[in-house]
Order: structure tokens, then sequence, then C-alpha cells
């Protein structure tokens, strides 16, 4: 079973960027109404996943991720329940620490968010300036979240 530590932050500015690779193109949906797990469909660059995560809030969750044919997940996609979740992701390192950082596009433009995985919660890591309000707790920052609410839906000063 694969637990998955992760924390979430908003990003401040764009000084990430002169850091940070060419990115890699996503887009996901998620299939059906589930309450304990969600079920999401992703392309990523030419690749493509089928991911299925436990809804548990906080830095810690079980997640299982099994590779798909490309054209399976195109199909699939056309099944989401909502919103496809479209953004471009960022690997940016920081004192030997990966930091992904991922710029939403579509429905969820002008939200950018940082995520760091950790071998345990209470890991120590860097804090670059650009890091800004932790939103690992708050479930509107998920993905399952924005796919049914997106952010530009939130109204001002989200």
């Amino acid at each position: 079973m694969a637990i998955e530590i992760e924390r979430k932050f908003r990003v401040l500015n764009e000084d990430w960027r002169q850091l940070a690779d060419a990115g890699t193109a996503f887009c996901q949906g998620y299939l059906g109404e589930l309450t304990r797990v969600s079920v999401r469909v992703r392309i990523e660059g030419e690749r493509a996943n089928l991911n299925i995560k436990s809804v548990e809030i906080g830095s810690s969750r079980h997640e299982f991720e099994y590779p798909i044919p490309l054209a399976d997940a195109e199909t699939l996609l056309g099944l989401a329940t909502g919103p496809l979740v479209e953004k471009r992701r960022y690997l940016v390192q920081v004192e030997g620490t990966l930091f992904e950082i991922d710029e939403f596009s579509g429905e969820n433009a002008g939200l950018v968010i940082a995520e760091v995985e950790l071998p345990h919660p209470d890991a120590p890591f860097p804090r670059p300036a650009w890091l800004g309000e932790e939103v690992t707790a708050d479930h509107r920052y998920y993905n399952v979240y924005l796919s049914r609410h997106p952010w530009r839906s939130w109204g001002q000063g989200s």
C-alpha cells in the first residue's frame, strides 16, 4: 500500500521560475462521485495514468497509480464528471528538495500551487521566499475539488 505524504502551498510570486524546468502539460479528470476515494485519469505529456487516492484531508493519504495507454486515457477523460483540470507542472530544486509547481489554466487559470513530497509528515524542508500560505488542510485546493468547483468561481480574495 502506497502512502503519499505531501504538503501544499500557495505561491506568492514568480521568483521560482528562474529555477524551474520547461514544465509538462497535464490534463486530468475524475470518474464517478465516490466518497472515500477519488479515481483520476491523467495525461502527463505523452504518458497516461489511472490514479486512486483516498480523500483524507491533510498531508498523508493512500495513493495508487497505474500506467494506462494514452488512447484509453483520452477516452476516459471524455467520461469525467465535471470540468477537466488543466495545468503545467514545473519541477524546482531548492537545497536538494524537489518542489512541484502547478500553474493552472482553463477554469482554474491564475491559481499557482507548490507541492513538496516528504518521507514523513514532520520532515524539514526549505522555505523559499516564493512559498506562501500552507493550504494542505484546505480541501478547496485539492484537484478533485477544483474539478467540481473551479478556482475562478470562488470570487475575489480567495
